[in-house]
């Protein structure tokens, strides 16, 4: 009989090469070993709750009430509820056409879409329009919309920084562009140089792809970088010498953990340039509900900004969101409640505060812990985690354990990591998944482990390590690459 359209073999090959490490084989072992009974901490995916982070209380009280109306009509609920969550759930039903069971328009709600524009204006210091802000399933549907739109064929390439995201790698592969990697330099804490851009755009056209945009993460995933304004400055003004969309995925912007480089947004920078740059430069701008201090990866809330776009291409870009017909609802009312927190006054002010500030100041305190304990290690070497929610830490692994690793038919890094997770059930993500130079090796782990079990942790992890580098290293010393 011949092959099926769905056999594995006809499938579409776009499909088989999309790559995503961070629910790789790793990542299936542990779900494995946890089946069997093995204590597992899951530090492969930044996933806050998963880990124990405790949700905010006014948006899930907000949402509650959304989601079950009728509590409103209830004559006790001013006793369960305080009174702004009641008014904010009472303001976005009124927006809605029908509850949170109705689709809504497919750009968002408009009045959500509004409440951003007002947050985005508030943040950088220029008005923004609601009509060019779209409300996703989280920012990577966004991502994938976006690129989507930009890549038209294998000739397409996409400047993405390496160690990246695998979203981007899995995303460029599915829709058939080409990955244009520059990459990061370790030895100056993941800062990026423009000469490196230059020559991995050079290459490519030597190739004869075609660049057509440029991704940022910042702060950065994997490796926990805030971008200075001068280095944005820079960024900004080579997308605009070399005709680049930038995308700024910018999820991370709540995730700082020092006080010299704050974030700023490309989109800040961009305007702050002025014309001719201010007004030549495409930029699309990502944000989300998963990360911060929200921590709601499950409520899949995100948006999209475009800056500089033509009406034709936003009209597009809404065609293209129309074929799914909606982005969910509650994932919407989450974002207008990130975007619009309760103001100084409002009852549940000073427990939303107290609340998200005791997240980000625990988030710091472990991310010192972190870095800390992995450079407390044999052969680790490890920057201190600036911003996001994830340690980058090199291995640097004797030549005889990258020897064994080859004859496991194991990258060097998974090798390391399998041995990791069955020694010590903690679940990482190899560096080879995100990419790095060659013949350097890192993993990543997320810094959200509960605080009080960090310590247990990291003396998990050193004890592993250092037996595995005595098993492994052959004394001839290692240095830095």
């Amino acid at each position: 009989m011949s092959p099926k359209a769905l056999d594995y073999e006809t499938l579409n090959e776009n499909v088989k090469k999309a790559q995503y490490a961070v629910r790789g084989e790793l990542y299936l072992r542990a779900s494995e070993l946890q089946k069997e009974g093995k204590k597992i901490i899951f530090t492969n995916v930044g996933n806050p709750h998963a880990l124990g982070q405790k949700p905010l209380t006014f948006p899930r009280q907000v949402v509650a009430l959304c989601q079950a109306p009728f509590l409103l009509d209830d004559p006790n609920v001013g006793l369960i509820f305080p009174a702004d969550a009641i008014a904010r759930a009472k303001h976005y039903l009124s927006l809605t056409s029908g509850g949170l069971g109705a689709y809504s328009d497919s750009r968002g709600v408009p009045g959500i879409r509004k409440e951003v524009a007002e947050f985005i204006e508030r943040r950088d210091g220029y008005p923004s329009d609601p009509e060019v802000i779209f409300l996703t399933d989280g920012a990577s549907k966004g991502v994938m919309q976006i690129l989507s739109t930009i890549i038209r064929g294998d000739r397409d390439g996409i400047l993405v920084p390496v160690p990246q995201y695998p979203l981007y790698s899995a995303a460029i592969s599915l829709y058939g562009g080409s990955l244009v990697p520059y990459y990061l330099e370790e030895t100056a804490n993941w800062g990026l140089d423009v000469n490196s851009l230059r020559q991995s755009v050079s290459e490519a056209r030597s190739r004869g792809i075609t660049v057509r945009a440029m991704v940022i993460i910042n702060p950065g995933n994997p490796t926990g970088q805030c971008l200075s304004e001068a280095n944005l400055k820079e960024i900004i003004h080579f997308c605009y010498q070399e005709n680049l969309v930038l995308l700024g995925d910018e999820v991370y912007q709540q995730n700082i953990y020092q006080d010299e480089r704050p974030f700023i947004s490309a989109r800040k920078v961009l305007l702050d340039m002025g014309p001719p740059i201010s007004k030549e430069v495409q930029l699309v701008s990502f944000h989300t509900v998963s990360k911060g201090y929200w921590g709601e990866c499950g409520q899949r809330g995100g948006y999209f900004e475009m800056t500089n776009l033509p009406p034709q291409t936003v009209d597009e870009i809404y065609k293209v969101a129309s074929i799914s017909l909606s982005p969910n609802v509650p994932g919407q009312i989450f974002m207008g409640l990130m975007v619009n927190p309760p103001k100084p006054g409002d009852m549940s002010y000073l427990k939303f505060v107290t609340e998200s500030k005791g997240i980000l100041e625990s988030l710091r305190r472990r991310a010192q812990i972190m870095t800390d304990g992995f450079n407390s290690c044999r052969n680790v070497v490890c920057n201190f985690t600036e911003g996001a929610m994830y340690s980058f830490p090199q291995i640097r692994l004797p030549p005889k354990a990258i020897e064994d690793a080859k004859k496991a038919g194991k990258v060097p890094d998974v090798f390391y990591c399998l041995k990791l997770l069955e020694a010590t059930g903690i679940s990482t993500v190899p560096g080879s998944g995100f990419g790095q130079k060659e013949g350097v090796f890192h993993l990543r782990t997320t810094i959200l482990p509960a605080e009080e079990d960090m310590p247990a942790i990291m003396a998990s992890f050193k004890k592993f390590n250092d037996e595995f580098m005595e098993q492994y290293e052959d004394y001839r010393g290692y240095s830095r690459m």
